[in-house]
């Protein structure tokens, strides 16, 4: 078990977790320091609509073979509302439960949600990436502020999100004939560099495969045929 080098309060008001979020902004780093990737981690929660029983999971894979190398899983209740903009005060108690549960940590994370994409810049990878001080990709199935731009047809075209007069990620084609992925740094990576890993990562699905098997395991669970 390995904990997490920073933390702060869960048990906030709506008005509470947004302060806390511009603090947590003050730590972004949005630069790529090219350390090696030796392991890639994807991190998901899986919840039924009105449900307070969330399901979280981390799955650790090799790079770049993408073997299964460890994985993680904890059920807890949620309690903080759905809020746009705070989904990291929903998910990220659950999902740092399960991190620290993990016997091989990776050196990158593909999240399930927004990274610097986010009205504070701080989404869901952003806000894991500050607390476990690992660089983090954000990879959200829809776009939370930035439009949704005309993406090309080809695997690797893109588009950019635009807020409030800057580049806050892309909408990324990562498979011919399917939606493009919404991506954006979240922590300790340049977005340019985040587009290189996702694409490196998906092979032939929509989703990186880190985040493709966290994404199976998390409905898994909450589908009671996890084994």
């Amino acid at each position: 078990m390995k904990s997490y080098p920073l933390s702060h309060p869960w048990d906030v008001t709506p008005k509470e977790a947004v302060e806390i979020q511009k603090e947590l902004r003050e730590l972004l780093q949005l630069k790529w320091d090219n350390a090696p990737i030796s392991r890639a981690a994807g991190i998901d929660v899986s919840y039924a609509r009105g449900s307070k029983e969330g399901y979280a999971v981390v799955v650790v894979m090799g790079w770049p073979n993408l073997e299964e190398i460890d994985i993680a899983w904890t059920k807890r209740d949620i309690s903080f509302p759905y809020i746009p903009g705070l989904l990291s005060f929903r998910e990220a108690p659950l999902l740092l439960h399960a991190w620290e549960k993990l016997n091989h940590y990776p050196d990158l994370i593909f999240v399930d949600g927004q990274g610097i994409a986010h009205p504070r810049s701080m989404g869901l990878a952003s806000h894991l990436g500050v607390l476990l001080d690992i660089p983090s990709i954000g990879c959200a199935k829809s776009p939370l502020v930035g439009g949704d731009p005309v993406v090309g047809d080809k695997r690797g075209d893109h588009a950019p999100l635009l807020y409030q007069g800057r580049e806050i990620g892309v909408a990324l084609r990562t498979r011919v004939g399917v939606k493009p992925l919404y991506i954006s740094p979240g922590h300790r990576i340049d977005l340019r560099t985040s587009i290189h890993w996702v694409l490196r990562a998906c092979g032939s699905y929509r989703l990186p495969e880190p985040l493709r098997q966290a994404h199976i395991r998390a409905n898994r669970l909450r589908s009671n045929i996890y084994h």
